[in-house]
Order: structure tokens, then sequence, then C-alpha cells
């Protein structure tokens, strides 16, 4: 029997229920696109063991995400940035309370072609690249070629994240705005002088390989200082890997029924083990305990 979505409308936004007539929950999942892919594993695992759940994922990019969540027509929005001041002041005059669980730790990955010589950057460097105030790969001891640089579109958290984290300022008009991480590394494998940055996830294969024609860089957060890969999983449980931010799922108020149930799986012990098993790093105790006071519950070993 097909599942039917019923919508209750009321204005500005309308609220799911999200029924269906043979007795299947329904929880939709709406944002970004550095997570949708360890989303989708989250989703199917948990509906494997709890069959009377149906989970839809979608990406979109964090900024749709947050604004499903503000319009009620998404249970949890994902999103790889915190919600920004007018999205929060929206979401007040809404009456949304949104609640931003932790639930992955990412790192964001500097990538170019495999031909390039250039093994690492600084952050100064990565910004000023960014920025265009510097133009040449010879800049920063390369060949006398022209970058070639590849990001996200605004609506994405990676593309705010960077932004705020590395450059301080707006892009250089020169950026490649793609559709999604895996455009970012597919154009880069044909572009010898392409360079981009990507979730840390988007580049793990179940044989432990790269994409084809791509490399990671180092980075330092100064000339001269050591440069550390994203690679490595001890620089980055270490922190010593610079470029860290936390994978976010946003719900409205204290959750219940199967949507808790789905949230306390992807923080627990299976869900945790998805999410290093997707190249991403699993949330510390502390992060743990900050997710269940969120959510009000009480503390359990995961």
């Amino acid at each position: 029997m097909a599942k039917v979505l019923c919508w209750v409308w009321l204005f500005p936004f309308c609220w799911g229920c999200y029924s269906s007539s043979n007795g299947v929950e329904q929880i939709i999942i709406k944002g970004s696109d550095t997570e949708v892919n360890v989303a989708l594993v989250l989703a199917e695992t948990y509906m494997e063991k709890e069959p009377n759940v149906s989970i839809a994922v979608t990406g979109g990019g964090s900024g749709t995400g947050i604004a499903a969540l503000l319009s009620g027509k998404t249970h949890i929005a994902n999103a790889s940035r915190p919600m920004t001041a007018s999205e929060l002041a929206m979401a007040r005059s809404y009456g949304i309370r949104p609640l931003p669980l932790v639930f992955a730790m990412d790192a964001l990955a500097i990538v170019v072609n495999k031909s390039n010589p250039t093994d690492s950057l600084t952050m100064g460097e990565l910004g000023r690249i960014f920025r265009g105030d510097l133009n040449s790969w010879a800049a920063v001891g390369g060949d006398s070629v022209a970058f070639s640089l590849y990001g996200r579109q605004s609506n994405s958290g990676t593309f705010l994240f960077f932004r705020e984290k590395l450059l301080g300022a707006d892009y250089t008009p020169a950026l490649k705005q793609m559709n999604g991480t895996a455009q970012i590394v597919e154009a880069i494998s044909t572009d010898p002088a392409g360079i981009g940055y990507v979730g840390v996830g988007y580049l793990s294969t179940k044989e432990g390989q790269l994409p084809a024609n791509i490399k990671v860089l180092k980075i330092s957060e100064k000339k001269g200082g050591p440069a550390y890969s994203p690679l490595d999983e001890a620089q980055i449980l270490s922190g010593h890997y610079p470029v860290i931010r936390p994978l976010y799922q946003f719900i409205d108020g204290e959750p219940n029924g199967r949507l808790l149930d789905f949230l306390l799986y992807s923080i627990g012990e299976k869900g945790q083990k998805i999410v290093r098993e997707n190249g991403y790093y699993p949330i510390s105790e502390q992060q743990y305990a900050e997710d269940m006071k969120l959510m009000n519950v009480e503390m359990v070993s995961k």
C-alpha cells in the first residue's frame, strides 16, 4: 500500500503529520550535502531495525535544510554550520526553538590535482588564494600557472564556514561555485591548476583510496610550522589539523517518539561507528552529554 504524506497548512508555514495509512511513521531530513551520504547510511540502517519507520533524506545545502525546518517541511535540518542571527530571529518569530545537536565532526580537506607539485599550504595562504590576493601557483612555490578555484554555492554551510574560518572577507569573483562536493572533486581531477575544499568524508572509499587524480594538501597554521593532514585521524582528534567543524542536526524543540529514537541512534555506539566508517569523526563524551541535555534525555552510556 502506498504511503500517504499529509500536511496541515498554517500560515506562514506548514506542519506535517507525516503519517501513513499502513502505520509507517515518516521522518524527513533535509540539508547539508556534506552530511547527506552519512545521513543516508544512518537512515538505511535505522530502518532495517525499525521497519515501521520511513526516513527520507535529501541534500540541497545547509541553508536549504534550515529554511525547511523554519517552514515546517522537515523534522531534521542537517547543517555543516551554526544557524545565523537572521535565521535564529526568524525561528523566534515563528515560535520555533531550534536545538543544535552535533552528531559528527568533519575535517575540511583542501584538494588539488594529483599532478600538482604543491604538498602543503598555510592557513594564511589559503585565505589569500581564495580572496584573490594571490593569482598564481608560483606565489606558493608551485608552477607559473594561474589558480583555478572551486567552491560551493552560497547556500552551502561549507561555503560559509570556509569564508569565515579562512578568508575573513568575500571570495574572489573567480571562484567557480559548484552544486555539490562531488562536482568539485570531479572538476579538480581533470584540472591541473585546480584547488578546492571538500568534507573529508567525500574522500573516503571502502578500500581506503582517494578518488582518481586527487591529492590532499597538508595545512599549517603559519609559515614554517608543522603541516597536518586531514587524512590522519590522530591529527584530527588531537586538534592539530586546523580546519575542523561540527556537523549539526537541527530540530524544533525537544524530540520524542521515533524522532528521538533516531537521534539517539545517530549519537549512540552504532551510529558513531557509521560516522567513522563514512570518513567523519565521532563526537566527544562532552558533546554527547550536551546533546542529551538539549534533548532533555537522562544520560546513558553510548
